[in-house]
């Protein structure tokens, strides 16, 4: 009798010391009423399983068979009931074919105020050539949709997923914090515009680590108010390159700091490291940049900052200055650029141990403002080439020290 007393008690002791397996509600879009073809608005039910994750007390999963699901708009928000939400993606998600029913949008699939949120795998297909061919075409279009963007989120998760063909934007992350991205593909034609593939503002603690990205615009663009940014191991071009900025569009604007950029490669693109302000009167700044152990295959800017940034020469400072004021017409661009030029602060940025080959003669070019100078810039084990021939460097306004063998010379 005492012994199985003892027997009964040791095991309420073994169970209760035993973890119980975490509740996990599942659901299923298919189970919702999503439909695999391609062809049926499969909205509806990609909300209901959102509404269904989002209201869960407990961790939840999305899962997202193989097949074409046809989405319109999918806003997804928060704040949810539980902070552990996976969407396991195995499908492809695509947009509408006529680019006019998201095109005013300013998102295609946009999370909101949410925590603790993962997608791995699966396929977004933007369907965004036939806008792009519009705006080629200079004819009247709508803007375009971001494919994917997270916004006053935290805890975020993207791991495997291959982006394709945006209206705009392929992701934006924006005031979020703590959002780790990995494993990405991002794809759009050359000369497609606005396609940015990865966009950061506004957000901290950001990694995008292991990710090819082939777009028409910037690979990763970086803009205000980020700061704790990592990058690293990332395959860029086509595309213009890696930027922080454009900065300087507003006065009040927040700064750029402790951003690192280390093991890429630029292939054909059009820049490779850049920075870029425009020449307006700005708070903003950008200090303690790292650029490291990177790759140039016949870049035509391998390594710029532009503080006279000015696309396509439209709307810019300079010019309207020019035009409303007839008596400056004939005083140089010296004078003018002394006018308006960026209050952007830039300071205390390295390049570390950058290789390959530059498309033009001009290789390393740094175009500061007279009014803030760039301070702080490190040149170290920096070995351009331009046509198996040396090329050059050109400075303005930039200050700044010079590590190892360093080509073209540096003109700090």
């Amino acid at each position: 009798m005492l012994k199985t007393k003892v027997c009964i008690i040791l095991s309420i002791l073994f169970i209760s010391a035993v973890p119980l397996a975490a509740s996990n509600a599942v659901f299923n879009v298919v189970k919702l009423g999503a439909k695999p073809d391609g062809k049926t608005d499969s909205t509806k039910s990609f909300i209901e399983a959102w509404a269904g994750a989002c209201g869960s007390s407990d961790s939840s999963t999305i899962n997202v068979p193989s097949g074409r699901y046809l989405i319109r708009n999918g806003v997804f928000k928060g704040p949810c009931k539980n902070a552990d939400i996976t969407i396991r993606i195995e499908g492809t998600l695509i947009a509408p074919s006529d680019y006019n029913v998201i095109g005013n949008s300013e998102n295609w699939l946009s999370f909101q105020w949410i925590t603790g949120v993962s997608i791995y795998g699966g396929t977004l297909d933007g369907q965004g050539i036939g806008l792009w061919a519009c705006k080629l075409g200079n004819k009247k279009c709508p803007d375009g949709a971001t494919s994917l963007s997270f916004t006053n989120s935290k805890d975020i998760v993207i791991n495997g997923l291959k982006s394709l063909n945006a209206q705009m934007f392929h992701i934006v992350i924006n005031r979020c914090e703590n959002v780790n991205m990995r494993g990405l593909m991002i794809t759009a034609s050359g000369n497609s515009p606005n396609t940015d593939g990865i966009h950061v503002q506004l957000s901290t603690g950001v990694t995008i680590m292991n990710s090819g990205i082939k777009t028409g615009d910037d690979c990763i663009s970086i803009g205000p108010g980020t700061k704790n940014l990592w990058i690293e191991h990332i395959a860029c071009g086509p595309g213009h390159g890696i930027s922080i900025g454009s900065l300087a569009k507003n006065l009040d604007e927040p700064g750029v700091q402790n951003v690192t950029v280390k093991t890429v490669v630029f292939t054909g693109t059009q820049n490779g490291l850049r920075i870029k302000a425009w020449g307006r009167p700005s708070n903003g700044f950008v200090k303690g940049v790292v650029f490291q152990h990177v790759l140039m295959k016949n870049v035509q800017n391998p390594i710029i900052i532009d503080q006279n940034y000015c696309p396509r020469d439209e709307g810019c400072p300079n010019q309207s200055r020019r035009g409303d004021c007839p008596g400056l017409k004939s005083v140089g661009l010296d004078m003018i650029s002394a006018i308006y030029v960026s209050g952007v602060k830039i300071s205390h940025i390295t390049f570390q141990d950058i290789q390959g080959t530059s498309a033009t003669k001009v290789a390393v070019k740094l175009d500061c403002s007279p009014k803030n100078p760039c301070e702080g810039i490190n040149l170290e084990n920096v070995k351009l080439r331009y046509n198996n021939q040396p090329a050059v460097s050109s400075c303005s306004n930039a200050d700044g020290s010079i590590h190892g063998v360093v080509e073209p010379a540096g003109c700090l």
